[in-house]
């Protein structure tokens, strides 16, 4: 099984405030394999616009875009090459 048909790598960044979310979910994309995924846990209420703006401009796809309570959980796909 290929990294991008696994589980996502999680990545926790509650308690973090813009812009520490995204440049930890950069530094995560970077080190995985071309279309493996990011399950991305974060509070601060500014990462939805960020992981928006952020998917359309570096092409990751931001496959999913939630709350589940306090929390924002966001799926992305590293783009494939």
């Amino acid at each position: 099984m290929s990294e991008s048909d696994s589980e996502p790598r999680l990545l926790d960044v509650t308690g973090l405030n813009c812009p520490m979310p995204l440049l930890k979910a950069k530094k995560a994309l970077n080190e995985l394999q071309p279309r493996a995924l990011l399950k991305v846990l974060a509070t601060d209420p500014g990462s939805v616009r960020d992981f928006e703006v952020f998917s359309r401009q570096s092409g990751h796809e931001l496959l999913e875009s939630g709350r589940d309570g306090d929390t924002y959980v966001y799926l992305l796909r590293k783009k494939a090459g």
